[in-house]
């Protein structure tokens, strides 16, 4: 029976493809390692780097090797390609492949006996008709666009107005600035591109054997998308195009698909010669690996993911859209109304381990890298540190042992009390170090992200807003004091629940969208379709309660003293030029 669908996720250092039935249970699942199959590329953890300009960027021709060779691991294992229906993928967002003239008639006239490389790469010296017009993709770690960012910024007025049309200030990584760097850097290979992709949108034209439209989730990391007019950025796009034009540039980037489950097109028949796909199967709209990670579970409404690697990252689902330069806002890939709100911190893990070892130097019996001690230090502090919530000031401060995007500070550790709307200096007794940090910090931590998302959330009952579900994954999540401070600061009306989907949250999402867009019924949502089949027994726990009333509203009490806390650190040692940093990784 075809009732099969595949999903891909072509991240920074590895493909991987998994299939799954009409119920969503998982059937197979392959993947490509880049550093460890691909050598021969030269690449370091998926990339190839030019340290004086700041450049980090991947082979195109390595992402059609890996193609191939995550389809032969998946027949290796007895994947039957023929039983798939629908396939969708996610791509690292804000990466771009810049098309030649050739490629269309390259891509539609492949043939099954030979490679994706062999027929679509020109080579490394372009010794043979190729479908690029570059050989390089920028990669999401690419630091080479300041002055781009700073005329982006500048091009509407300020980061605020960039941040209000397009979700997000200019940032080194995005589309936008990326293609003018690449039109200015080099012109004529500029000239020469006939269509621009992202590397979801890519890894789509392949399989479809024709240049792909982009997606309306994924081309919201581009910084030249008007979200609230739902079109292309005319003042944008003129920067970016330049002396080519405005309608140059549009004809290079192409249509947008709106709808998140629309089907592209059949597959193209290289792929149903070469491993046995049917030629019926569908190639749904392939989309970012951020957007792509929230179709991973049947996400409402203000829920909310919190990724605690060594990096913090926050997605939510919200119905507001609220831009600001310290986040960002994407289209939700597939529900329309709905938007995708991201926070990215380069604090997080490091940070927490930092006080961890500190605590345990103090204890000649604790174990180097354990946590017990850290824990029950942390859960045995009272909330902000007040032993008497009436007289005592409340303990607020900031953790920073790398440089800050949110805000954008250079490293640097702040302890202030906070008491009658006053801020004063942490000295001696008032705050006794290393042990009042282990409660500290997992409060400074989740108080920033409560500072940011306040007016995001819903009120559910007669509870005060806050998330419905808060979501924890990564390393942290598996630290019971860190999902209770979690629920105490954040809320979370029906609890805290630790996901437990390994790394494959991006591939599942585009795997459950390419099941959705062939299985839907008319106007059914994304999120009701995967409810019905979704098995939250195998995936989530409940770890601890959310909301503990008294205990939300004396963190809600909190928030302006942290914000000012936040504006110390920025008079401080505010660093402007600061854009990116490890910002656009997915969750896993």
């Amino acid at each position: 029976m075809a009732n099969h669908f595949l999903g891909f996720d072509l991240s920074t250092q590895q493909l991987k493809g998994i299939i799954v039935k009409s119920d969503l249970k998982l059937v197979l699942e392959a993947k490509v390692d880049f550093d460890a199959d691909f050598d021969k590329y030269g690449i370091e953890k998926g990339v190839l780097t030019n340290p004086s300009e700041g450049e980090v960027f991947a082979p195109v021709a390595m992402f059609l090797d890996a193609i191939d060779l995550v389809l032969q691991r998946l027949k290796e294992q007895g994947a039957d390609l023929s039983k798939v229906q629908g396939i969708s993928g996610a791509g690292m967002q804000h990466g771009t492949v810049f098309w030649s003239h050739d490629a269309e008639a390259l891509l539609g006239s492949l043939d099954g006996d030979k490679t994706l490389v062999e027929q679509l790469d020109g080579g490394a010296k372009g010794e043979r008709k190729g479908a690029f017009s570059h050989p390089f993709s920028p990669n999401w770690q690419d630091a080479s666009t300041q002055k781009q960012c700073e005329r982006f910024d500048r091009q509407l007025g300020t980061p605020e107005k960039l941040a209000e049309s397009t979700g997000s200030k200019a940032h080194h990584r995005f589309s936008g600035p990326q293609i003018l760097k690449f039109r200015e850097k080099y012109p004529e290979a500029y000239r020469a591109t006939s269509r621009i992709s992202l590397v979801s949108s890519f890894l789509a034209s392949v399989f479809l054997g024709k240049v792909a439209p982009i997606d309306i989730g994924d081309v919201t990391g581009a910084n030249l998308w008007d979200i609230k007019s739902g079109q292309w950025h005319d003042d944008l796009l003129k920067l970016a195009a330049g002396n080519e034009g405005i309608d140059n540039l549009k004809a290079k980037l192409g249509g947008i698909y709106e709808d998140g489950g629309k089907s592209f097109g059949s597959i193209s028949t290289y792929f149903v010669k070469r491993y046995g796909f049917s030629p019926s199967a569908q190639i749904v709209t392939f989309t970012g690996d951020n957007p792509s990670t929230i179709l991973a579970l049947p996400l409402r409404s203000s829920d909310a993911i919190v990724s605690l690697g060594t990096s913090t990252t926050f997605l939510m689902s919200t119905a507001q859209y609220k831009p600001d330069p310290a986040y960002h806002f994407m289209n939700h890939p597939t529900t329309p109304g709905l938007y995708m709100f991201m926070l990215c911190y380069k604090n997080g893990g490091l940070a927490r381990e930092h006080i961890r070892d500190a605590i345990n130097e103090l204890d000649s019996s604790a174990a180097p890298k354990s946590w017990d001690l850290f824990n029950e230090t942390a859960t045995s502090t009272p909330v902000l540190g007040q032993e008497d919530p009436s007289s005592d000031p409340m303990r607020l401060g900031l953790f920073f042992p790398r440089p800050e995007i949110v805000p954008n500070v250079k490293a640097g550790t702040w302890r202030f009390l906070y008491k009658d709307n006053t801020l004063s200096t942490a000295e001696g007794k008032t705050w006794p170090t290393p042990q009042s940090d282990a409660r500290a910090i997992l409060e400074s931590q989740f108080l920033s992200l409560r500072l940011r998302s306040q007016n995001l959330v819903e009120s559910h009952g007669s509870l005060p807003p806050q998330p419905r579900r808060i979501y924890m994954v990564g390393g942290g999540a598996v630290n019971p004091a860190i999902a209770d401070l979690a629920g105490q600061v954040l809320g979370g009306s029906e609890g805290v629940y630790k996901l437990d989907i390994g790394g494959n949250a991006c591939a599942l999402g585009a795997a459950y969208k390419a099941a959705w867009g062939v299985q839907r019924e008319q106007d059914e949502k994304f999120e009701d379709f995967l409810e019905k089949r979704w098995n939250e027994e195998g995936f989530v726990k409940k770890i601890c309660d959310g909301y503990r009333k008294g205990v939300f509203e004396r963190y809600g009490d909190a928030l302006k003293g942290f914000a000012e806390v936040e504006g110390r650190a920025i008079v401080e040692k505010g660093e402007g030029g600061l854009r990116d940093g490890n910002a656009g990784g997915k969750v896993s």
